[in-house]
């Protein structure tokens, strides 16, 4: 989003003649008026984009059917006003909001030949002016005519008069005057092409005449209505007085209590004036009903629930963008996708008050903090938090409620969140969306359609409430693992934002800032300064967890601090009990010692934590025929994958194994066929896939394993294979491949890049259409790994295989 400062010119001393055009649909725009206009079709941006490059000028005419959303010529009028553009701002979701004043009338004299946007030329359309008594009279009339309309208008300042009656040009006048009222586009139009000032201002003052006449019986039925008013305060202060001569004479309905109560909470919940009618309505059958009837009972339970709901309540959105930026800092390391966009969201909202809130889904592996982020969100932007959790979630009525008619009826959990919240604009987190599903009982995921809709949301109905109520200044954040179970049109009302893994320097970072002091906190170690070093870190994330978060890194920390506190008990040292040293005359007091400092070594792992459970991927020692490092991605982040291939006599017969998955087998087929094509080029004799059959394995066999991205690495392997050559072992790959040998792209290359990272590699191989996807990669990989991107094998073959496997005896001088 970008924002420029208003530039205002003192006079626009020449007008070109060609200017690019920008039809109006509702609006017509008179000389020296400033207005903002919100543009979002494609040919009006381009025009916009044009007149920014030159003077800043545009030609604004209005269209004669405003519902047209593509017009042509013959749409649009002929005179319309040139205006200077004094700010211009791009919104998020692609709309241009800019600032324009008019400077002059003009009239289109040709269309140039333009297919991005209109370009016109334009001619000067002068007024006709006539300066005698009679104009002068004609004018003042108008302008008092005007004084007249602005008194029973509202809507338009008085500032505005005097600003007119100060004004002593009348074209400037007429201008004003018309720009003020609200009229149809085609009685502007006709005002704005009326060059004959006298006649411009004798048809203002006709529409004048009749806009008082339609404001003074406006005004008549206000009266009418507030003589109705009139009538219900003096109900109210007879029901008063009623109250004090109860309490006079020592009685008290509590029924009448009750109601008035109800009242009086119907009248201060600020509701809406068909949800107030609709409870009033429902307050006066339950004053008729019997107290015990079942009825009652769920007429008053319902009117609970419009009371107690926040229909006008909000909280003030903390808008300091660098106290809310420090706030994420504090709660979050990384996730700067997030916190961008979250920023970017409060700078709109500090420069405009009626701007929706986004709808974003944070979409990542367990464990890397989406939930908290939300409550994070919440709390650096000062709003109220409210999390629900559709997992397991089968049944629509839990998110649009029960009707009535139901024993035991209430509300969704989404006016029940609301209720909770007490405040019209709170977070509201949706967690676990992916994990919804759907029966006979209907589909969750299609009554979340109109509550994450930014253009339905505002009257979203409640089967309970059965009246209209406003989330659309409800900030909706939605959490997921994967995006291929939320439908389609749920995802399309939701701006996805992928939250990858963390890497192994940003879990250390995590776990010094956030997770050991935490644990510390909570098992009562601080005082015993206990340190966590870098490499016990390394070591618990490495050998101990194996995820894409931080949660089982927390664990096991927290497990080491349980051993750690047991320890400090049994040895006396968190007990108070210390040696006593006496003193002549004086009782013995305990001698306070500061513990010693604890240092947690990685060698103490095994005592605290046990035998590591993993081992962590690592880089082949030698480099060796066909065998190949890949990478892969998973749902706790990226795995290094070694495919080797062997040959034995045979009958050409190609075998897969390692638990390869359909994809990932017919990417393997792609790459031997690939390799059966270019085996001449290699000196493979000409009978070897007759007499010879290839054996390709992925190890770790019991781990299923999918997905095309393994064929380039399958493919090198078996050309390594094929021509004895060796592949070089500081060096990894990733790319789908191609029957022709091309290349294509694959996705999560950021997790695939830091696994690689983790085992040592050096050198990795991707698809160069990926290398978009480098601007995500943090610096701290960037330094450690050479990156290759390919289009084609003959690329990969090029960087990854050795000119000729050495002998056994070169091995054997090498050693």
């Amino acid at each position: 989003m970008t924002a420029g400062p208003i530039k205002r010119a003192a006079s626009v001393t020449r007008i070109p003649e060609a200017l690019p055009l920008l039809p109006l649909r509702d609006l017509v725009v008179f000389p020296h008026m400033v207005i903002p206009l919100f543009v979002g079709r494609e040919r009006s941006v381009e025009a916009l984009n044009a007149a920014m490059k030159g003077p800043r000028l545009i030609f604004l005419a209005a269209q004669r059917d405003p519902t047209t959303d593509d017009p042509v010529q013959d749409d649009i009028f002929r005179i319309g006003t040139v205006s200077e553009i004094l700010q211009l701002l791009k919104l998020p979701d692609g709309t241009i909001k800019v600032l324009v004043e008019g400077v002059e009338r003009r009239a289109i004299r040709d269309y140039l030949p333009n297919d991005a946007y209109f370009e016109v030329l334009t001619a000067p359309y002068p007024d006709i002016v006539e300066g005698t008594v009679e104009f002068a009279a004609l004018l003042r009339s108008c302008v008092g005519l005007f004084e007249q309309y602005v008194k029973l208008n509202k809507r338009v300042p008085p500032e505005t008069v005097m600003a007119i009656t100060n004004q002593e040009d009348p074209a400037r006048v007429a201008d004003a005057i018309a720009a003020q009222m609200v009229l149809k586009v085609k009685d502007k139009q006709e005002i704005l092409e009326t060059r004959d000032l006298k006649r411009r201002i004798e048809l203002i003052m006709e529409k004048l005449t009749a806009e008082i006449e339609i404001l003074k019986i406006e005004k008549k039925i206000r009266s009418e209505v507030r003589s109705q008013m009139e009538q219900t305060q003096r109900e109210y202060y007879l029901n008063e007085q009623m109250k004090a001569i109860q309490k006079e004479l020592g009685k008290k309905d509590e029924d009448f209590t009750e109601m008035e109560e109800l009242k009086q909470k119907i009248a201060a919940a600020g509701m809406p004036d068909e949800v107030r009618v609709k409870a009033e309505r429902e307050l006066r059958r339950l004053e008729r009903m019997s107290p015990m009837s079942a009825e009652a009972s769920v007429c008053r339970t319902y009117l609970d629930w419009l009371v107690e709901l926040p229909w006008k309540t909000s909280t003030r959105d903390r808008l300091d963008i660098r106290k809310a930026a420090r706030i994420l800092d504090e709660d979050h390391y990384g996730l700067e996708k997030a916190k961008e966009r979250i920023l970017e969201y409060l700078s709109v909202r500090k420069l405009s008050r009626t701007h929706r809130g986004p709808i974003l889904c944070f979409v990542g592996p367990p464990g890397v903090g989406k939930t908290s982020l939300g409550r994070s969100i919440a709390r650096a932007i000062g709003r109220k938090f409210v999390r629900m959790s559709l997992g397991g979630v089968r049944d629509e009525a839990e998110i649009r409620g029960h009707r009535r008619t139901y024993v035991g009826a209430l509300p969704g959990r989404i006016i029940q969140g609301m209720r909770r919240a007490g405040s019209i604009n709170p977070l509201f987190l949706l967690d676990e969306v992916d994990k919804m599903a759907m029966d006979f009982r209907g589909d969750p995921s299609a009554a979340l359609l109109e509550v994450l809709d930014p253009e339905q949301n505002a009257t979203f109905a409640d089967h309970y409430l059965d009246v209209d109520y406003n989330l659309s200044q409800v900030i909706f954040i939605t959490t997921a693992n994967v995006l291929y179970p939320i439908p389609r049109p749920l995802l399309d009302r939701m701006e996805v934002i992928n939250l990858s893994g963390y890497t192994d320097d940003e879990k250390v970072e995590i776990g010094k800032r956030f997770l050991v002091p935490k644990q510390l906190e909570e098992h009562g170690l601080k005082k015993f300064r206990i340190t966590f070093p870098d490499e016990t870190l390394y070591r618990i994330i490495r050998e101990y967890t194996r995820e894409a978060g931080v949660r089982n890194l927390e664990r096991s920390i927290a497990r080491t601090c349980r051993k750690v506190a047991r320890e400090i008990v049994e040895q006396g040292e968190g007990t108070g009990r210390g040696k006593r040293k006496k003193k002549a005359g004086s009782p013995g007091r305990p001698e306070k010692k500061r513990p010693a400092p604890r240092r947690i070594a990685p060698e103490d792992l095994k005592t605290y934590l046990g035998v590591p459970k993993y081992r962590p991927g690592t880089a082949e020692k030698k480099p060796e025929v066909g065998v190949v490092m890949g990478l892969a991605w998973t749902e706790t982040g990226g795995e290094l994958l070694a495919v080797e291939a062997l040959k034995m006599p045979g009958t050409g017969k190609l075998t897969l194994t390692g638990k390869l998955g359909e994809v990932m087998q017919e990417s393997a087929q792609a790459a031997y066929g690939y390799t059966r094509s270019r085996a001449k080029e290699f000196g493979c004799p000409r009978d070897f896939f007759k007499k010879t059959d290839v054996h390709v394995h992925v190890p770790e066999g019991a781990i299923p394993k999918d997905g095309p991205s393994a064929g380039i690495t399958i493919a090198t392997a078996l050309l390594s294979l094929v021509s004895n050559r060796v592949v070089r072992c500081d060096l990894a790959m990733t790319g789908e491949i191609t029957l022709r040998g091309k290349v294509l792209p694959i996705g999560g290359l950021k997790e695939k890049l830091m696994a690689a990272a983790r085992a040592g590699i050096d050198h990795v191989i991707f698809p160069k259409e990926n290398e978009r996807d480098l601007e995500d990669i943090p610096e701290s990989i960037k330094k450690k790994i050479q990156f290759h991107p390919v289009e084609s094998m003959d690329e990969v073959l090029d960087l990854a295989l050795a000119r000729k496997a050495p002998s056994g005896r070169a091995r054997k001088k090498k050693r």
